[in-house]
């Protein structure tokens, strides 16, 4: 471990220098490589030099006590000293190992969230909105931008289905373990009996796909246009801007209709199918590797059921950690941090007991 940590030291400090470097400064697109690449070194040289500093006074404090004829305070003193030192030591090398674990490679990337309606009719579809702006909420505290690519609207103001993109650096990472089925039991507005109904809500959450990743034959699409549609009013589209994608080869389909040019359309009805082959892609590259196995926070697949929004208790359960917060009202405004970084640390957990295996 500590080789490693030598030699990302060593190469934090060379790209500081480089940023020194006129020639580097005056390169736009070389500069922003060697800002990507030192963020990305920052943390591990950081600790790395807490890590050092701890291991320089546990070395001056067992000198100190090495010595002969030492007053016994300076030696109470430094006995104290080295069991501070000792403590740090440890746990800042338990930190420098977690952060040396292999990241995963869509981390940094945005994302696009595809939330649809799942069991329960217009009370799912309703959820699907509660969802589209909990996460909305979430990307504005975070930093992050929201664009929405298409949006299946229903007579009372809910989505059969809604799909947005969110623009961030880190985007991914935060919001990868969302994905899967999204439960919620509370008592419809259109419930006259006051009962508590269960219904469903899947989400999707897909890393955006560049172009050199994901090349698309022309000849392998079907494009079709129609009129937008969706629960009446003004804003429904009289022209045919709505964009329809088939990808033949795998069938995958694609639709987009928020916006009221059809080339706008295309381009974002673009991005969602090749994120979407993406990540077909990945998951069949992860299953060869892994031969399908399943880490402590699940699969992240779509069909797996991962969370409880209780509205009677006012209880919101992660089923993959066992995690049960009373603050629903708190993470469906938004505030998502207290769900989502245990379960970022338990998948961290998962990936060192197995590094260490």
């Amino acid at each position: 471990m500590f080789n490693r940590l030598e030699i990302f030291e060593k190469r934090y400090n060379e790209l500081n220098t480089r940023l020194y470097d006129p020639a580097v400064a005056a390169n736009s697109d070389e500069y922003s490589k060697v800002m990507r690449e030192l963020k990305e070194l920052e943390p591990v040289a950081l600790k790395y030099g807490e890590y050092k500093a701890a291991l320089k006074s546990e070395e001056e404090a067992l000198a100190i006590l090495n010595e002969g004829g030492i007053e016994p305070e300076l030696k109470e003193l430094a006995g104290i000293e080295l069991s501070e030192a000792q403590e740090e030591k440890a746990r800042l090398s338990e930190e420098l190992k977690l952060l040396l674990l292999p990241k995963d490679p869509n981390d940094g990337r945005n994302v696009i969230v595809e939330i649809r309606g799942g069991a329960g009719g217009e009370e799912a579809a309703l959820f699907c909105g509660v969802l589209y702006r909990m996460y909305s909420m979430y990307a504005e505290k975070k930093g992050f931008k929201t664009e929405l690519l298409n949006a299946n609207e229903t007579e009372l103001g809910g989505f059969k289905e809604i799909s947005f993109m969110v623009n961030g650096s880190g985007a991914y990472s935060r919001l990868k373990f969302e994905s899967g089925v999204h439960r919620v039991q509370r008592v419809p507005e259109t419930e006259s009996q006051g009962r508590i109904h269960t219904s469903t809500v899947t989400v999707a959450v897909l890393p955006e796909a560049e172009d050199v990743e994901i090349e698309i034959n022309p000849a392998d699409l079907q494009i079709d246009t129609f009129r937008s549609s969706g629960a009446g009013g003004q804003h429904i589209n009289k022209t045919e801007s709505a964009i329809r994608i088939t990808h033949l080869p795998t069938g995958v389909v694609v639709e987009c209709q928020d916006e009221r040019s059809q080339y706008k359309n295309k381009d974002k009805a673009m991005k969602v199918l090749k994120s979407r082959l993406l990540q077909a892609k990945q998951q069949q590259q992860h299953e060869e590797v892994a031969q399908e196995r399943k880490n402590q926070v699940g699969t992240g697949d779509r069909s797996e059921r991962i969370r409880t929004y209780n509205y009677p208790q006012g209880r919101v359960t992660d089923h993959r950690i066992g995690l049960t917060l009373y603050k629903i009202d708190d993470i469906l405004n938004g505030n998502l941090d207290d769900v989502i970084d245990p379960l970022i640390a338990a998948a961290r957990a998962e990936q060192l007991k197995e590094e260490n295996n």
